[in-house]
């Protein structure tokens, strides 16, 4: 079991750096061509990034068959938290204390995967992993050898 428990973190990890990717993409194109301040070009990042994981991760990480609007809403509660805690630090870090945005972003992200994977583990998909189609294949195929 502990094998299982490192590579669905080590796939969370790549889920994330991807989203890492669709982050720091859309967060480059806001900041460096809106003249928006920090925040709005934080949050809209933020944004879509969240979509991203949740819905790789869901799939091909926790290979969960979780009812998708629960497990949304729970991810959802996360950012709640989460989203006005960074906006509003980083935000003072970035205009306030002139913090390189990148910088504060690349901090954001960082505290985004290591607080979403314990939350997403823990929390959302507890008792509800390893349950969906890929999950079974892989199951099937691990019994045939």
């Amino acid at each position: 079991m502990k094998k299982k428990e490192i590579i669905r973190a080590i796939k969370f990890a790549l889920v994330s750096a991807s989203a890492g990717i669709v982050e720091i993409g859309v967060f480059t194109v806001m900041n460096e061509f809106t003249g928006l301040k920090y925040w709005p070009c934080y949050l809209t990042a933020l944004i879509a990034s969240v979509v991203w994981c949740f819905t790789i991760n869901r799939r091909y990480t926790f290979k969960s068959t979780k009812n998708v609007p629960r497990a949304m809403a729970m991810v959802f509660a996360f950012y709640l938290v989460f989203t006005p805690a960074t906006t509003i630090l980083g935000n003072y870090l970035a205009e306030t204390l002139h913090w390189n945005e990148y910088l504060v972003t690349g901090i954001n992200m960082a505290l985004n995967l290591s607080l979403e994977y314990l939350y997403d583990t823990f929390i959302v998909y507890r008792g509800e992993m390893d349950n969906n189609d890929l999950a079974a294949r892989e199951a099937k195929r691990e019994n045939r050898h």
